[in-house]
Order: structure tokens, then sequence, then C-alpha cells
């Protein structure tokens, strides 16, 4: 290729060197270093004036200086009048602070994305973005490519039985991503979910508001014939208001002032439905599908194991009522704690995100350990769809921790009945010892990355269910169609 130039920077230069090689062409001379002081030094070896220039970095171990790496290079390249300088990032550094997760939270993603734009980048070429709707944080175009065809071209010739798998995400977060492969693969998909901030309802809400059960105490079970509507009312708004009066009320009046559906039944006196009639209610056998389980500490346990962690409302604790409820004169002076006991039932479930809402768009439990959140010592854990005697991909774009993996892979194995599990991602971070424990977890047989984060040669002989896949193909014939000018967008449907 005539007129490019294909620069590699520290952090995966073998990534480099494959992609050069199947363009036919040998990377570029530059010098990297450090000084004395620990400042990263760059000096461009070529000429790249009117050059297409390709600088071709991942993200690494040293995040930081390989970002750094990245800017003064693109700099560099800028200040030689390069033609164009596209940046070529197989793992995008800090993708996952694509949104604020706190009041004073950054966005650094968009902070990477206005520094590559400052630094004199005119493209960028990723793979597979934690969150997609990241490229409207670039100034310049951008090629967010997918992995997802090797994925599955890896999976058609190497899984036996493939067609009769399960593609299962680890979260919701996750769900598009295992929506999308299990529709190339044709194949049916479930979802495992954690509960990971909802307090239990026996143990916290239950206790707190009492209000509902000294409801029951208190009010007298009215006659079948008698308005529910009617009677709620005037315990609400006054005992100077007649019942009467409001039997002329309109319909719009009598239901703004209706009870919750969940007292209904007992304020009218209605019969509650017998077990087999509730049996009989609901006939989806969707519902069979769900399986429920138990993490203590990141593992499944049986049902009988002893519960651990403290409740944050002992069941002995009594709670003033509020001043809703009808009380003596001789009742003791309102608990202050009682009139903000909403407030402290709320504040249970863990931090929300901004704009009122939990943040259903979380994907990793490592997203979840950086916000400082204390770790629960038991959570529960949900699987829907069938499994049973079947291989299961637990999908996700990476793997840093492995908590939620084997959280998982436990689930799918243990309660689902899955016979072989495969846990696949784009980028294999691997922090923390996560591939070590992977390794020692029985229920989990494959381990299946891209090699857009470095790997070590050495880890990768150590391990024995680790499985790479080479993505230097699809990054070549980007910058192939790029610098030619061709289209990229055959690139996102590859025929396999």
């Amino acid at each position: 290729m005539r007129g490019v130039q294909i620069f590699s920077g520290t952090s995966h230069p073998l990534l480099t060197e494959t992609v050069c090689q199947r363009l036919g062409t040998l990377p570029a001379k530059a010098n990297l270093g450090k000084f004395s002081n620990g400042e990263t030094s760059v000096n461009i070896g070529v000429s790249v004036r009117n050059q297409d220039v390709y600088v071709i970095q991942s993200g690494s171990k040293k995040i930081n200086d390989s970002v750094m790496e990245l800017l003064i290079m693109i700099s560099a390249c800028k200040g030689g009048s390069a033609k164009s300088i596209t940046a070529v990032m197989p793992y995008f550094p800090y993708s996952r602070q694509s949104k604020k997760k706190s009041h004073r939270g950054a966005i650094t993603a968009r902070m990477l994305a206005n520094l590559l734009t400052v630094a004199g980048v005119d493209h960028v070429i990723t793979l597979d973005l934690h969150a997609s709707q990241m490229q409207g944080f670039f100034g310049k175009p951008v090629d967010n490519l997918f992995a997802e065809p090797f994925i599955a071209r890896w999976i058609r010739m190497n899984v036996p039985g493939w067609r009769e798998a399960v593609v299962v995400s680890k979260n919701a977060g996750g769900t598009k991503r295992v929506t999308s492969l299990a529709d190339t693969l044709k194949l049916n998909f479930g979802i495992v979910t954690t509960d990971r901030r909802r307090p239990k309802l026996g143990a916290t809400l239950a206790d707190s508001t009492v209000f509902f059960d000294s409801l029951d105490q208190d009010v007298t079970p009215l006659p079948k014939d008698q308005d529910p509507f009617v009677v709620h009312t005037h315990s609400t708004r006054g005992d100077d208001f007649q019942a009467g009066e409001l039997q002329s009320e309109s319909t719009e009046q009598r239901e703004l002032f209706a009870p919750p559906p969940y007292l209904l039944p007992e304020m009218s006196g209605a019969r509650r439905p017998s077990e087999l009639e509730a049996a009989h209610e609901y006939t989806d056998v969707r519902v069979r599908e769900v399986i429920t389980g138990r993490l203590v500490q990141g593992h499944l346990v049986d049902d009988d194991y002893p519960p651990s962690g403290p409740t944050s409302f002992p069941a002995s604790r009594n709670v003033t009522p509020g001043p809703f409820l009808n009380r003596d004169s001789s009742d003791a002076a309102p608990d202050p704690m009682s009139e903000s006991i909403f407030s402290n039932t709320s504040s249970l479930a863990g931090d929300h995100a901004l704009g009122g809402s939990f943040d259903a768009a979380e994907s990793s439990d490592e997203e979840e350990g950086s916000t400082g959140r204390c770790a629960e010592q038991e959570k529960t854990i949900t699987l829907v769809g069938d499994v049973r005697d079947r291989t299961v991909f637990i999908v996700d774009d990476m793997i840093d921790k492995c908590g939620s993996w084997i959280a998982a892979a436990e689930t799918v194995v243990k309660r689902g009945g899955a016979k072989k599990v495969y846990c696949i991602a784009t980028h294999g971070l691997f922090g923390d010892e996560s591939l070590e424990q992977m390794e020692a977890c029985a229920s989990i047989d494959y381990i299946v990355v891209t090699n857009t984060f470095p790997i070590s040669p050495l880890v990768m002989k150590k391990s024995k269910k680790l499985v790479v896949i080479d993505i230097s193909t699809l990054l070549a014939e980007s910058i192939r169609r790029h610098h030619y000018g061709e289209s990229v967008s055959a690139l996102f449907h590859l025929n396999d």
C-alpha cells in the first residue's frame, strides 16, 4: 500500500505486526520510550508528509501510559504534515466511564474523545464499544466494528452441537448484544440477573411499612354489598364527611381516592382464591423457565444454607405509626425516625442513577465495584430460559473481574442443568487474577476472547480453557478500505 504509514504503540505490538503482514507492509519506525522523570518520549523515524497515517494502540495494563503515548504520537504526526491521521483502538480505554454514575462523577470517555480531537486525529477505528452511543462524543468520524461475525464463525466451526445451544446474558445490560448473536446463529437466548439493590421484602419493607399491618388490624371488615370506595374515602378525608355525599361524586373522583389494589380484597370482604384456583390462574408455560438461587460472596449456595449479613430492620423493632393512622390520645409521641421511614427504606436499595431510576444499563460487576459500594453478603440470582442438557454461551463485551461470570456459570449448571458453558467476550482484560479464578471454576469449560487486548504468550500457554480469536483480518480490511475510499459498511455484516 503506497502512501500509508502504520505506526505501532507499545501496548500491543504483536497485533500491529499481524495487521501489517495482512496488508503486505511493515510497521513504520518510531522511537518510543520514557525520560528519567517518567515522561513519555516519542520520535517519529520516517517522513509522514502527505501520508495517510494509522496509529494502532489498544488499551493495556498500563492504561494511562498507553493513552498518553497515543496522544503524543498523533500530535507528532500532525506536526509532520500528515495528510490524515487515524487512531486504530481495538479496545477503547475508559469506555466504561461513558456516563455519570454519581452527581459528581466524570464522563471520562467523552474527555478522552476530546483529547484525541485536540491532538489532531481525523478518524477513529475501534471494536465493540462498551456503549455504542459513545460515537456521539467525537467530532470526527468513528467506525465501531463488531467482533460478532468472527465469534459466530468460531462457534460454528469449533462447538459440537451448537445448533441446540442457548445464548445467555449474565446481566440486564447485555441483552442487546446477546440477542444479536442469538439472531445471527438462530438460537434461543436467556438471561441471568442478580438482585443487587432491592432489599428483601421480609427483612426490610415488611418491617418498615407497618401501616399496612396496623390497617389490617384496626379496620373492621365490611359487608360484601358495601362499596369499598366510599369507606376508604370517608376514612381518609375526615370523620365529618358523610358517606352519602360521596355517592353523588363523579367516577373520576371515586377513582382518585380509590384504595390500592392489594387492599381491595380485604376491605371489600371478597373471598381469596383457593390454591387450586391460583394454580390455574396463569397457564403460561414459560413461567416454569424462571429459576432463582442464592449467591453468598459470589458463589451459588443451596437453599438451606444459613443466611448471612445483618438485616436492615430487626423484627423486634417497634415503629410508631404515621399520622394517617387512628391512634388513641394515650399513644406515645411519634418517633422522629418514623416520619422518614420511606426515605430510609428507599436508601437501602443503593444509589440511584441520575434521573431517579436504577441504572439498568450496567453490564458488568466491575462497573458496580468502581462506584465504591459495599459488597453485599448475599444476593438473589435469577435464570430465565431453558438451558437443561444444552450448551450455554455466556456473552458480554469484556471480561475484567470474574465474579458475575462465575455466578452465571454456576447458576446455569447447578440450577439450570446445562451440560457445557462457554464464556465469550470481545475484550479479555483479566484483571485481579480473574483468569486463574475462572480456570478453577468447574462450571466453566472454555473462555473465548479476541486479541484486542494484549495477553502474554506465557499466560496463553498456561491456560487450558482460554481460546483467543484473531481479529487482525477485520482491522486490516478496515484500514485498506479507508485508505482507498471504499465503503466500510460491509464489515458490519460479514458473510460467514
